[in-house]
């Protein structure tokens, strides 16, 4: 059989996270409209009759590094190309970006066999335009592949899967059939909450907000999953809340109905939100929030 790790790359923002999901058939990574909304290395598991594929979603690769937290996103993305078999560069539309210029200069370092995506191809009415496109960027780097796709409406994903198996070495299966990812419930359940966060909260707050599951419990017929959303000010604090209380409730129901779909069991949830000043400049701060370069 074929099996080995692939690295999905790309800016933020682009529908890495959506892609994984679609490739893995399930939803272990979370999405937004919102750019670095992925802050971890996610791994999916994708097994099937011809092999197994291990996809590691990284987050968007970008010029900032004002923060600690945005130095540890980069960091993240950047040792994930270390010990794949092959990269999935993910862009979207017919255009090169000014942070592209530094990808395709990590490609070269990496020397990996690349496949090139270009996602969101739905929107592109001009299909000659995707092949005079394809034809210049082969001649920037040497693709293996090239791809159009819509990671949101699985168009070519089968063709892209069938692709990236066929590239994979001969080995044994690396993780059970039955597995979807590495990452433990716990981990997935505060995934889930900083989603909903994300989703409802305006465009500056998510950035400035994490989620620490404070306990977890699993019994016969429910899990309970206690929660703490960390914030950086006390104005941020009462955002998250809401008027009585409203906004924390919102946020507990949508997180509930997706850990519930997860587990397949019924679940209780309790939020609380509090504040850490500085957490996201804070090296210690975060690796005490689960941040670490692993």
């Amino acid at each position: 059989m074929n099996c080995g790790f692939v690295a999905l790359i790309g800016r933020p923002n682009v529908g890495k996270s959506t892609l994984m999901n679609h490739l893995v058939k399930q939803k272990i990574s979370i999405t937004s409209r919102k750019p670095q909304t992925t802050r971890h290395r996610i791994l999916g598991i994708n097994t099937t009759e011809a092999g197994q594929a291990i996809y590691l979603d990284t987050p968007g690769m970008h010029n900032s590094e004002k923060r600690a937290l945005n130095r540890y996103l980069n960091r993240t993305a950047e040792t994930t190309l270390l010990g794949v078999d092959i990269i999935v560069w993910l862009i979207d539309g017919l255009s090169w970006h000014e942070y592209d210029e530094v990808i395709f200069k990590k490609l070269e370092q990496a020397g990996l066999p690349v496949i090139l995506a270009v996602n969101k191809v739905d929107k592109v009415k001009d299909k000659d335009a995707i092949l005079a496109f394809f034809a210049a960027a082969q001649h920037r780097f040497p693709f293996e592949h090239m791809i159009p796709i819509s990671a949101l409406k699985g168009t070519n994903l089968n063709q892209l899967e069938s692709l990236i198996m066929k590239m994979l070495p001969t080995s044994d299966l690396i993780y059970p059939e039955d597995q979807i990812t590495d990452r433990p419930e716990r981990f997935l359940a505060a995934e889930i909450v900083r989603e909903k966060l994300t989703r409802r909260l305006g465009d500056e707050l998510p950035y400035a907000l994490t989620v620490e599951i404070e306990r977890y419990e699993e019994k016969p017929d429910i899990t309970k999953i206690y929660a703490i959303i960390w914030v950086e000010r006390l104005s941020q604090k009462n955002i998250v809340i809401g008027k009585q209380g409203e906004m924390l409730k919102k946020v507990g129901t949508d997180a509930r109905f997706d850990i519930e779909k997860l587990i397949g069991k019924k679940v209780y949830i309790q939020l609380w939100v509090k504040v850490k000043k500085g957490w996201s400049d804070n090296e210690r701060a975060m690796q005490s929030l689960g941040f670490n370069d692993e």
